[in-house]
This record gives structure tokens, C-alpha cells and sequence, in this order.
């Protein structure tokens, strides 16, 4: 029997594309359904609307079953496949120490730097900007000193879904108007050249205006 799985997302979530990408590089079978996230939650279409906890994209549904939050979706796809670091325990305990570091550094100050600087500079506090760019200076540090050994990804020389968490946002640093360093810059490009990569407009659609 296929398994039946579904990605709700949208397109100016890097969260939902941490996900959509690992379907993509996996070769994973799956449909896609866009969320206005723009809607008032009770608007939002079902049964995305009834299943998603959070009332958060990414929602995947795999065989009736509801995974939320981009994470846990990406620890789920990795056992599903039984790669991309869940081919040990071990392996699979570095890969989670790097998914909680994002959510807590990367995937927090990364989309509010996109959002402030590219959509909606009127909803950040004077300072906020600032604070939110500092947290990113010392964030994308520790990435480039984690890579500046050499190694081709982020836990050894395979991609893991620690790779695809990490770099989920790190594709808009243009509209997050903020530099990468150059160990950072070569990661993401081996990265876009795995078998599959596609670009977030690619996998999501297009930007909203």
C-alpha cells in the first residue's frame, strides 16, 4: 500500500520549505496544498483547518496521521526513510541537538529580520531590528565555525535533515538584508546541488507581494 502524504504550506514559510525539501532530495511521493496564512484561522480551508494543531503551515499528514511543527516533521520524514540521520541513534541524537539549536537561534531571529526588512518594518518596536540583527550575528558565527573544519555538511559528509532545517530561511538572507560568511555560502551551494534541490519559489510558488 503507498503511503498517502500531504504538505500544507505557504509560500513565504522557510518552515514549510525546511520540509518540502527534504520530500523533494528524499524522492518522498507526496501532494502539496498551499494555506493562505493571510486568512483569519477560522477561515483557513479544511481539513487543514481541523487537523493542524497549531493552526501553523507546515502541517503534514501522513496516512490520516497529523505531524506539526517543521522539527518534528523533519524527525518523522527521517525515520519514515530511514536516512538523512536516522540511521542510528546516535547519528539521529546529533541531528536533534542541531534541530533544537535552530529553533531556538536561527529559525527565531532569521524570519523576524525577513519579515521587519522586507514586508513589515511598522510591526517591530524601535530597537527590535537591532536585537533581532545581533542574535543573527552570533547565530551565523556559530555556523561558520561549525563548517570551517571542512566538512561537507553540517553533521558529517551526508545531508541530514539538520542541513535542511538550518538552511530553511538562509535561501531569503537576501530579504532578510543580511550577510552570510563564506564557509555558510559554500554549504548552502552544496546544498542546491543535491540530487533534487529545488528553490522555495520552486517547491512553494510564488512570493507574496
Amino acid at each position: 500500500m503507498q503511503d498517502e502524504i500531504t504538505l500544507y504550506g505557504n509560500a513565504n514559510s522557510g518552515h514549510a520549505y525546511k520540509v518540502a525539501l527534504m520530500l523533494a532530495v528524499s524522492g518522498v511521493a507526496h501532494d502539496y496544498q498551499a494555506i493562505d496564512i493571510d486568512q483569519p484561522h477560522a477561515q483557513r480551508p479544511e481539513p487543514f483547518r481541523s487537523l493542524a494543531r497549531f493552526g501553523q503551515v507546515p502541517l503534514l499528514v501522513h496516512n490520516g496521521q497529523p505531524y506539526a511543527q517543521s522539527d518534528a516533521i523533519l524527525c518523522h520524514l527521517a525515520q519514515h526513510t530511514g536516512g538523512f540521520g536516522a540511521e542510528s541513534a546516535s547519528r539521529m541524537a546529533r541531528v536533534q541537538e542541531w534541530l533544537f539549536w535552530e529553533a531556538n537561534r536561527l529559525g527565531m531571529c532569521l524570519p523576524q529580520l525577513r519579515w521587519a526588512r522586507s514586508f513589515a518594518p511598522q510591526e517591530y518596536p524601535t530597537g527590535a531590528v537591532s536585537w533581532l540583527q545581533s542574535r543573527f550575528d552570533v547565530d551565523i558565527a556559530r555556523l561558520e565555525a561549525e563548517l570551517a573544519d571542512g566538512r561537507a555538511f553540517i553533521i558529517d559528509e551526508l545531508p541530514t535533515v539538520a542541513d535542511f532545517s538550518l538552511c530553511g530561511y538562509l535561501f531569503w538572507a537576501d530579504a532578510a538584508k543580511v550577510t552570510l560568511p563564506p564557509h555558510v555560502v559554500a554549504w548552502l551551494q552544496r546544498i542546491s546541488e543535491l540530487p533534487n534541490w529545488q528553490s522555495p519559489t520552486s517547491l512553494l510558488g510564488p512570493l507574496r507581494s
